[in-house]
């Protein structure tokens, strides 16, 4: 029986230092007075940031993917602590904003309630870097997503290069307009809906949807220069605009990384898709000097 007890006293003091080396999450209410109302954001830090009460660390900014919310990467991967481990080993905050369901990440033209370029780019960095250690320059802040997500990251650096150092893209949908696209009416119909209290009308104002386009922002993303990563599964819906995105970009000497893997527009492709952009992304923090050592 004393071993028993031993055996329980030893595995309960395991259990106890694994939780102290773990990462944790704050949920953190972050107001937009662009949009004028409140969003939530998942925050996780990893298990040194408690104790390196004088050290500023990097953050990533991961964006989730249409009929989305902030939760998703933590909840919908399976591995519910991939985003834990990440931050532990690469000494990084992992932020995830609130992008609404279906906002592209975009500041609307025709919905003041749909504003989030400002909100990602001034509202919530601001309240990031107030509430936290942060390296509150551009050279310690990433950025990428998923899908709706993947745009967003790319759409936002682009035009923000004085905010990110690097912005990475997996299964982006990378083309607002439906002009690549085999639609049927239906399909037709249902993007019509989805669009409107965004964009508009794509009818009636197709420069709008083309000009929003990260597909479109090539000079943008010459220009810039910034350390790119982007990769999409092979059976992905989204793989035709993904190829023509890299095309482009070869085309225009534009360096970037990018990478098709089997997979289609899953959780299970991302999970397997996220460690390697955050490998990459981690790797300009490291040429910047803004890694945090072990």
């Amino acid at each position: 029986m004393p071993h028993f007890r031993l055996l329980f006293l030893a595995c309960c003091l395991l259990l106890t230092a694994t939780a102290a080396r773990a990462a944790r999450v704050d949920t953190l209410a972050i107001p937009s007075a662009a949009m004028h109302k409140t969003y939530r954001a998942a925050v996780v830090l990893p298990a040194s940031y408690a104790k390196n009460k004088k050290v500023n660390y990097p953050v990533l900014y991961l964006l989730h993917g249409a009929w989305g919310h902030f939760g998703d990467w933590l909840n919908k991967t399976p591995d519910k602590q991939l985003l834990h481990r990440l931050a532990d080993q690469y000494n990084l905050i992992i932020v995830n904003p609130e992008g609404e369901t279906f906002s592209f990440y975009l500041n609307s033209p025709v919905s003041p309630d749909s504003q989030f370029e400002t909100y990602l780019t001034q509202e919530i960095i601001q309240k990031i870097d107030q509430t936290y250690r942060t390296v509150a320059d551009r050279k310690g802040r990433l950025i990428a997503g998923l899908s709706m997500g993947g745009h967003g990251a790319l759409y936002l650096s682009a035009r923000h290069p004085e905010l990110y150092c690097a912005a990475g893209s997996m299964s982006g949908a990378l083309d607002l307009t439906s002009l690549n696209r085999k639609l049927s009416p239906a399909e037709v119909a249902q993007r019509n809906k989805l669009w409107a209290p965004v964009l508009g009308s794509e009818t009636d104002n197709p420069e709008r949807f083309a000009a929003n386009s990260v597909i479109n922002l090539l000079p943008q993303l010459q220009r810039n220069g910034l350390p790119l990563i982007i990769d999409c599964g092979v059976d992905d819906g989204l793989i035709d605009i993904n190829r023509e995105l890299h095309r482009r970009l070869v085309y225009a000497h534009t360096p970037h990384d990018y990478t098709e893997r089997p997979g289609t527009h899953t959780w299970e492709y991302w999970q397997t898709a996220l460690p390697y952009q955050v490998l990459f992304l981690t790797n300009v923090l490291q040429a910047n000097g803004t890694m945090v050592p072990h």
